[in-house]
């Protein structure tokens, strides 16, 4: 009895899978991040303003977000070790375009294209995490994926903005290409679909139009609407200002230089990782999914509405309100955790990517917005942005959180403890 029920527990070389496949995930955080440290060096060597940066930081986000859906259909007829390791060569390929360009357009190129090939690395996981682990642990190892993948995020803070001052931003980026190529090698070699005797090794693969017919039916289903709308706003928000214009606000408003700005951006970053760590397993131990992304989710609008309505503070409010939006916004794997309970598993790879779209489309809509707001203020003499900008668009983000949490509040939970009776009733049955 001892040994049935340990069976369903993570074994060692489903461990092994999972790890590989988050440490290749490092490259695609390193680069979606990067704008963020780097974004003023690329405004002043390419001459553009913060609509133009805005517009090259949502790129990657649209390409990521362009290709889930595609990826999902993907994943459910080919499995994930095809469809990352082929997306991961896309990536590579962009990656080397965007190193080796020398006007926006082709940075822009360069970037989308990363953004569509590092669009299949979290559902790619997840869809290995559904396969190989039962379903209460399915938080916790997404949270490891996300709190190893964020590995890239600490790299493009202090350690990038120290890299880029000794070899320049191409020369860094060139080791990143370099990794993410290695990665792909990795994720075939060591990568597997299901462990064996899983239905899926044995399925009988779908035409195009039973596959459309289970896309549709996720997006039919009206117990994902709310938690779509979460999706969509809630990383957007913190993202923009963690990943884009946190470091700039520090610099332009607050007089820190390029390294210290990023080492608040780094704090946040590790901020975040010990969020994951305290969140991953919060739903197993609260039986809620719900109400742990809700609080959260609260907590990261008031630190917005600190950042949107105190004026000239003293330095450290800003700095902690981004430290502690950082360790909140790891309940956003909640929301995700919370989406999966309702897909079946037939439907995983579509019903996952689905989720994921609506994440990266709102970061990628986010960030292009941010520019434009930004942009709407006269700059100062100096070219830097105005406090009065930046609090005109943390008031946004604070409106679009709330509005999301609002609708998000509507939506029936998914008690861990539901789904491992059902697990246990069907396998019983």
């Amino acid at each position: 009895m001892q040994t049935t029920e340990r069976q369903p527990f993570p074994h060692r070389r489903g461990l092994i899978i999972v790890t590989t496949l988050a440490t290749a995930y490092v490259a695609s955080h390193f680069f979606r991040a990067s704008n963020v440290t780097i974004g003023l060096d690329l405004m002043r060597d390419l001459s553009i303003g913060p609509e133009a940066l805005g517009a090259l930081t949502g790129a990657f986000f649209f390409g990521f977000s362009a290709m889930q859906i595609p990826c999902g259909l993907l994943f459910d007829h080919y499995g994930p070790r095809r469809t990352v390791t082929g997306m991961l060569v896309v990536a590579t390929v962009g990656g080397v375009i965007f190193t080796l360009a020398t006007s926006w357009p082709v940075l822009l190129a360069g970037r989308a294209l990363m953004g569509a090939g590092f669009g299949a690395m979290l559902i790619g996981s997840m869809v290995v995490i559904s396969r190989w682990f039962p379903p209460d642990r399915f938080s916790t190892l997404v949270a490891m994926v996300l709190s190893i993948g964020l590995v890239g995020n600490l790299l493009a803070t202090t350690p990038l903005a120290w890299a880029s001052e000794a070899i320049g931003w191409r020369g860094v980026f060139g080791f990143a290409v370099a990794f993410t190529a290695l990665a792909t090698g990795a994720v075939w070699l060591v990568v597997r679909d299901a462990p064996s005797g899983h239905p899926f090794l044995e399925r009988t693969a779908e035409p195009p139009r039973v596959m459309l017919q289970g896309l549709m039916e996720i997006l039919r289903n009206p117990r994902l609407r709310p938690i779509l709308a979460l999706n969509f706003c809630s990383y957007a928000c913190t993202f923009t200002v963690q990943g884009l214009w946190g470091g700039p606000f520090l610099r332009e408003v607050h007089g820190m230089s390029a390294i210290a700005a990023g080492n608040v951006l780094l704090g946040a970053v590790v901020t975040y990782q010990f969020g994951m760590l305290a969140f991953g397993p919060l739903d197993r131990l609260l039986d809620t999914r719900k109400w742990i992304a809700v609080g959260g989710n609260l907590v990261t609008v008031s630190m917005l509405a600190t950042l949107a309505l105190a004026s000239h503070p003293p330095v450290w409010v800003p700095v902690a309100a981004i430290l502690i939006m950082g360790f909140v916004s790891a309940a956003s794997t909640m929301v995700l955790s919370h989406g999966r309970g309702i897909i079946p598993d037939r439907l995983i790879g579509r019903g996952m990517s689905t989720l994921n779209t609506a994440v990266m489309l709102g970061v990628a809509c986010m960030q292009s917005l941010s520019g434009i707001i930004l942009g709407a203020f006269e700059p100062l003499a100096n070219g830097g942005r105005s406090e009065a900008a930046y609090h005109a668009l943390f008031g946004v983000l604070t409106v679009v959180l709330i509005t999301a949490v609002a609708i998000y509040s509507r939506s029936q939970d998914v008690r861990p403890s539901d789904e491992m009776r059902a697990r246990q009733q069907a396998q019983g049955g």
